[in-house]
């Protein structure tokens, strides 16, 4: 699974996306975050307050209850705002 990560939450990873295969148990993109959140310091400070984050599951946005199963692409961001 392809994970891509923009704004401040891939300023603070350090890396634009990742390739990752997550374990069975990881179902939704909430378990993935939780999953993600200890591989380094910086996926910890990215992933602190999950409320704060937004995602789309194969170029479609989504809550982060959305289950993950099947999915080629996981995109992780802050909510996006208008100008």
């Amino acid at each position: 699974m392809k994970l891509l990560y923009f704004a401040w939450v891939r300023e603070r990873i350090g890396v634009p996306e990742e390739d990752v295969t997550p374990p069975d148990q990881v179902a939704t993109v909430a378990d993935l975050v939780a999953w993600l959140t200890p591989r380094s310091a910086g996926h910890a400070a990215a992933f602190a307050d999950p409320a704060r984050l937004r995602a789309a599951v194969d170029q479609a946005f989504v809550p982060l209850d959305t289950a993950i199963q099947g999915a080629r692409e996981v995109a992780i961001f802050p909510p996006v705002t208008g100008g």
